[in-house]
C-alpha cells in the first residue's frame, strides 16, 4: 500500500479504464456498503489544486452502485438513472477523500442511495443516486 489508508481499506477490487489514472483508489467492504477513498494527488486535481468534481461524482456514483449491488444479495448489472451532487466545500491536494454510501432503498427494478464525501473527515459533498436494476 503506497499510503497509510484508514483501517479496512484494501487497493480497490473493481477496476476500470475510468478509474485507472486516479490509482491507487482503495475500497471498504461492510455490511451495508462499499465505501471508497484515495489520497489526493495532483492527478485529481482541476487547475486551482482542489480535487476536481467530475473525481467526485465519478467515485460517488461507483460507491453509491456497488453498495446498492451488494444490497440486492445476489449479482446485479445496475445503471445509473439520475445523480445529484451538491458540492460543500473544498477538498485538496495531500487530504484523504473517502466516500461513504447509505443504501436507502433497493425494489425489484430501481435502488437509491445516498453518499457523504469527506476531505480528511470534513464533509465536502453530498451525493444521491437512483440506480436501474438490469433483469
Amino acid at each position: 500500500m503506497d499510503v497509510a489508508a484508514p483501517a479496512g481499506f484494501e487497493p480497490h477490487f473493481r477496476k476500470s479504464p475510468l478509474t485507472d489514472p486516479w490509482e491507487p483508489l482503495y475500497s471498504r467492504r461492510t455490511p451495508d456498503a462499499v465505501e471508497l477513498g484515495l489520497l489526493a494527488s495532483t492527478a485529481h486535481t482541476n487547475s486551482r489544486g482542489f480535487v476536481h468534481g467530475g473525481l467526485i461524482s465519478a467515485l460517488a456514483d461507483n460507491a453509491m452502485g456497488l453498495s446498492c449491488s451488494q444490497a440486492t444479495g445476489r449479482p446485479a448489472n445496475l445503471v445509473t438513472v439520475t445523480l445529484a451532487l451538491d458540492f460543500l466545500g473544498p477538498a485538496r491536494l495531500g487530504q484523504w477523500l473517502a466516500i461513504a454510501p447509505r443504501v436507502l432503498k433497493v425494489g425489484r427494478a430501481l435502488a437509491f442511495a445516498d453518499a457523504l464525501v469527506t476531505a480528511d473527515g470534513k464533509t465536502c459533498a453530498r451525493a444521491s443516486a437512483t440506480f436501474s436494476i438490469a433483469p
